[in-house]
């Protein structure tokens, strides 16, 4: 057993006014850029597709090569994050993703772009891997629900207007300004950064980062969703077999070697923790869901209500919309009703929303379109701040980084999942898939209310 002991200084209690403010404002502005650069191509995937002259389901690649990169990498920079220093992780991220968003901007094929936005994916990562512990140390421990509250809002504001945000970049440039637009935001995100975040007040002396066990994590992950990336690119059934039995031979090499760590990269002392678990578990599902909509609807607009790409974004926008309102609401409820009962009524309207999407009429109206997708908005917006605030507060101190960097990969996990599963349904469906993609889509966020519900016996 390795020997180990916690140093630094143990009375920290965050930051304050003015620096508070400034500091937010760098860890939020990287949210920002990280999340958003996750579905801000989906409006334009149809139109990179076309002036690239590829198929849909290729065109997913510049989603999914986001995407997979990030999970590969969020464990293993949120555990140097943990050993070392969160600002320097997530400095260097900002660095690192502001330069690919360069090389985005001036891509001229779809490999070009894609191998673009998998550089841009480990910035990301590295940004996610430690933003909510930068959180942590920021805020003083009496106002910590309201910063995850407020970092949680940011986030899903972040996640679901990127359609917004590209329909009204697409109004008037064309599509390589999605990318262009990060480059000053990343630099002032930086210069923030460097002057006002705090650096770890505590450091575990005598722990070491395991270069075999980032290795192995991110094998595990790529495979993960590589499986179902594969199957719906017409890759052939024997290569799929072979790619599962990897997975599953590294799988539980993985596990094993984790199993035996004090702080394990993939966190099973966190994950033994029932509230945390069925978080995390939550958080998986209902992140699927969500990504299947915003990849789905945009090709549903596009093909099957005949709207161009401003008008798709202008639809969609409902859903960022109505959780402005509805996430600050969700959190200032979290501390009065059960996170469990808050979140499962949340889901609840999301698979509602769901389900009538999925039955819409080739001749609805844009209204009848837009109240459907807020009212997933509004659900999904009762359900994050309170899973993340009852995730991140099941855990000790200091293992802030190790739980950071799991919320952001049971987020990314369901995203990068839903984006395949897409992407298979126009494989299995051809022009059926967006509204089946509906369907699958509300069963799965029901199936995430029910873990939702059994977090009610956990205190």
């Amino acid at each position: 057993m390795e020997e180990e002991r916690i140093t630094g200084n143990l009375e920290w209690d965050g930051l304050h006014r003015p620096q508070l403010f400034y500091a937010m404002g760098a860890v939020w502005c990287g949210i920002f850029l990280s999340v958003v650069d996750g579905n801000i191509c989906n409006v334009a995937l149809p139109v990179i597709a076309q002036e690239l002259g590829v198929s849909p389901a290729d065109s997913i690649w510049v989603v999914n090569a986001f995407q997979l990169v990030v999970m590969m990498a969020l464990l293993p920079f949120s555990t140097l994050g943990e050993l070392y220093s969160y600002k320097k992780v997530y400095l260097s991220g900002v660095a690192v993703f502001t330069v690919a968003s360069v090389f985005c901007t001036v891509s001229h094929s779809l490999p070009m772009l894609v191998a673009s936005r998998a550089f841009q994916g480990l910035g990301a990562a590295m940004m996610m891997s430690v933003n909510t512990s930068v959180a942590k140390l920021v805020f003083p421990r009496r106002h910590f629900g309201k910063g995850v509250g407020i970092n949680a809002t940011v986030v899903a504001l972040s996640a679901v207007s990127g359609p917004s945000i590209a329909a009204a970049i697409l109004s008037f440039a064309s599509w390589p300004w999605l990318f262009a637009i990060n480059i000053p935001v990343g630099i002032v995100t930086f210069l923030m950064g460097w002057r006002f975040l705090p650096d770890n007040p505590t450091h575990i002396v005598g722990r070491r980062f395991h270069i075999g066990d980032a290795l192995l994590n991110a094998a595990v992950f790529g495979l993960l969703i590589g499986c179902i990336e594969m199957y719906s690119h017409d890759v052939s059934p024997a290569v799929v077999a072979v790619a599962a039995a990897v997975l599953l031979a590294l799988g539980s090499l993985y596990i094993r070697s984790q199993l035996r760590r004090r702080y394990p990269m993939l966190p099973f002392d966190l994950l033994r923790i029932p509230a945390f678990s069925m978080s995390v578990t939550t958080s998986v599902v209902s992140y699927t869901a969500q990504m299947m909509v915003l990849v789905g609807m945009p090709f549903m607009l596009l093909h099957t209500f005949g709207m161009n790409p401003v008008e798709t974004g202008a639809v969609m926008t409902a859903w960022p919309f109505i959780v402005m309102f509805v996430a600050p609401l969700s959190g200032s409820l979290s501390g009065k009703i059960h996170p469990g009962l808050l979140g499962g009524f949340g889901l609840l309207l999301m698979s509602a929303g769901c389900f009538l999407l999925s039955q819409m009429p080739a001749d609805a109206s844009p209204f009848a379109l837009g109240w459907r997708l807020a009212l997933c908005g509004a659900g999904f917006g009762f359900f994050q701040s309170p899973n993340n605030h009852l995730l991140l507060s099941s855990a000790p101190n200091h293992r802030a980084g190790s739980a950071s960097g799991m919320l952001s990969t049971a987020r990314l996990t369901g995203q990068a999942t839903g984006a395949a599963l897409v992407a298979l349904f126009f494989h299995l469906f051809g022009d059926k898939a967006p509204h089946d993609a509906m369907l699958l889509a509300g069963i799965l966020v029901v199936c995430a209310a029910f873990f939702s519900f059994l977090r009610l016996r956990s205190r």
